[in-house]
């Protein structure tokens, strides 16, 4: 069993029923009573697990109200915990007595589901605005997603505070670059950041609405598209939870191009994020010559998979497309060339004392912060946490690691400079996988068929894209349609740990910290 499932057992004793429509069977599944939602919460907090997500689904196809849910993990251990809330009072205990990204979890649930978490301290919108009129939940299934949303009228209470010398810089949400829209609200003393409050969601766009009018077979096209620069990690997220749930076994050969696919995503977003940090440092020479590499990568993979950013090639039971004899070769060649060029360009990082300067000590989030925020991927990384979703929910070659000895970096100081090395010691490894997977890619097919998803099944997944942890959630409805899809970017809890990582540090090092956080918007907004 379980070994988080057998400490909610002997908590809450009969009150844990088993639930035993999740796939896959590693991940459990229970239901508590609402009445003992947040006592289960408190008692997986004291079995030192971590809060991976936390949702809502109407489940009124199923002729009953709503269900609310929250994920938990502790290493591979894994279980999904449901209480069931009447339509009538949608209501439940909330977790944020035990667990801080509850607090937007459940914000977010509040405004798009209408459920309610009692003694939830702050129910301003999120994601909402305050000009959508009352009473509108878009994820509620009676909402008309096909009509455009009347105007209110409201204003939103920004955290304030008062004394001598204390004043407001609002940043945003459109910014003085190519970048997605987000408000930043900075209170400070002279150049002294006091808080930073973010304001996001100005990119919702409907997508987990969206899902519910699609057949199963589209879901990964709108998947690949929830953040553009993660497209492979979100589509494979969103197939492997289908085929979960529908019992596909998918091709040897198609989890290996998945797993190549996923790697040179990290590599490429990684270069991309080298150079920005230099480049919000004054140090342009270095944003040119990472981004010059990033070019080379993306180049070929239009060549060998007809998009740069290899959009659409996964698809359920594997992937769109195969790799050549001819163009394995023109990847290792690729591989020779960049690995010297990328070494030198990290020497000229490391040796840089002006860049040091900036990037040492800048934007700490010290490792219980990060512990208690449940944050992931490379700010967790950064910060001490060693969890990494590719040994904890492994696919194929992932599975080997006595074979491939991924190493996951580790650092403790939680600064910019921890966040950058982090990604550059990724790159190196990842172009080590890629290596190991050209030389032992193994043959056959790409593609396996996908059955049809049990009626009232529900499927589960967790992808280490190159921000860090993904996660989908699908559930079938009564008549096997899809009834529900939640998706849980990174950058939902990892944004929160931004904020945290603020105060103390001055305004003009905000440019640098974002960077090296460089949270998606649209990923988190949906």
């Amino acid at each position: 069993m379980s070994r988080l499932l057998h400490s909610l057992a002997e908590a809450l004793g009969a009150d844990v029923a088993a639930d035993a429509s999740l796939r896959p069977a590693s991940v459990a599944g229970c239901a508590v009573p609402r009445a003992r939602f947040a006592e289960a919460g408190a008692v997986l907090k004291d079995a030192h697990a971590m809060l991976v997500a936390e949702w809502a689904a109407d489940e009124s196809a199923f002729g009953r109200g709503f269900g609310v849910y929250a994920c938990y993990r502790w290493a591979k251990d894994c279980v999904v915990v449901k209480a069931e809330l009447p339509a009538g009072d949608p209501t439940f205990p909330t977790l944020t007595g035990s667990w801080a990204p509850a607090f937007r979890f459940e914000r977010q649930m509040h405004s798009l589901m209408g459920v309610v978490p009692s003694g939830h301290p702050d129910l301003r919108p999120w994601i909402a605005f305050e000009d959508w009129p009352a009473g509108a939940h878009p994820l509620r299934k009676g909402f008309d997603g096909t009509r455009p949303l009347a105007r209110g009228a409201g204003d939103y209470a920004w955290i304030r505070a008062a004394g001598e010398g204390v004043y407001e810089i609002p940043v945003g949400p459109v910014h003085a670059g190519i970048i997605e829209p987000g408000h930043f609200r900075f209170l400070a003393v002279g150049e002294d950041v006091v808080n930073l409050e973010e304001r996001l969601g100005y990119v919702h766009k409907g997508i987990e609405k969206r899902f519910e009018s699609l057949p199963w077979g589209e879901g990964h096209r709108l998947a690949g598209r929830v953040s553009g620069d993660t497209t492979v990690a979100h589509a494979l997220g969103y197939c492997i939870a289908l085929e979960a749930l529908a019992g596909c076994e998918v091709p040897e050969r198609a989890h290996w191009l998945r797993a190549l696919l996923l790697e040179r995503e990290r590599i490429a977003n990684h270069l991309g994020d080298l150079g920005a940090i230099a480049n919000d440092a004054a140090f342009a020479f270095l944003w040119y010559q990472m981004m010059r590499l990033k070019e080379g990568l993306l180049r070929t993979n239009s060549a060998l998979f007809g998009h740069r950013m290899t959009m659409d090639c996964v698809v359920p039971g594997g992937v769109a497309a195969d790799l050549t004899a001819e163009g394995k070769r023109a990847m290792a060649a690729e591989l020779d060339a960049f690995l010297p060029e990328y070494e030198r360009l990290v020497r000229i990082y490391d040796d840089n004392a002006s860049l040091e300067d900036r990037v040492r000590s800048t934007g700490v989030l010290a490792p219980q912060k990060a512990l208690e925020l449940c944050a992931v991927g490379i700010v967790a990384r950064a910060s001490g946490i060693n969890h990494d979703a590719r040994i904890f929910h492994p696919f194929p070659p992932y599975d080997r690691l006595d074979e491939i000895e991924l190493e996951v970096p580790v650092l403790v100081s939680g600064d910019v400079h921890a966040r950058a090395w982090v990604r550059v010691v990724e790159v190196r490894e990842s172009v080590r996988l890629l290596r190991y997977i050209l030389e032992h890619l193994p043959e056959g097919p790409v593609r396996a068929p996908v059955a049809a998803p049990p009626p009232g099944g529900a499927g589960f997944a967790a992808v280490e894209g190159w921000r860090g942890e993904i996660v989908y959630w699908l559930q079938a409805g009564p008549g096997g349609e899809v009834n529900r899809v939640m998706v849980r970017d990174p950058s939902s809890v990892n944004w929160i740990g931004l904020e945290q990582a603020l105060p103390g540090n001055i305004v003009p090092d905000f440019p640098l910290c974002n960077k090296s956080f460089n949270q998606s918007y649209s990923g988190h907004d949906l």
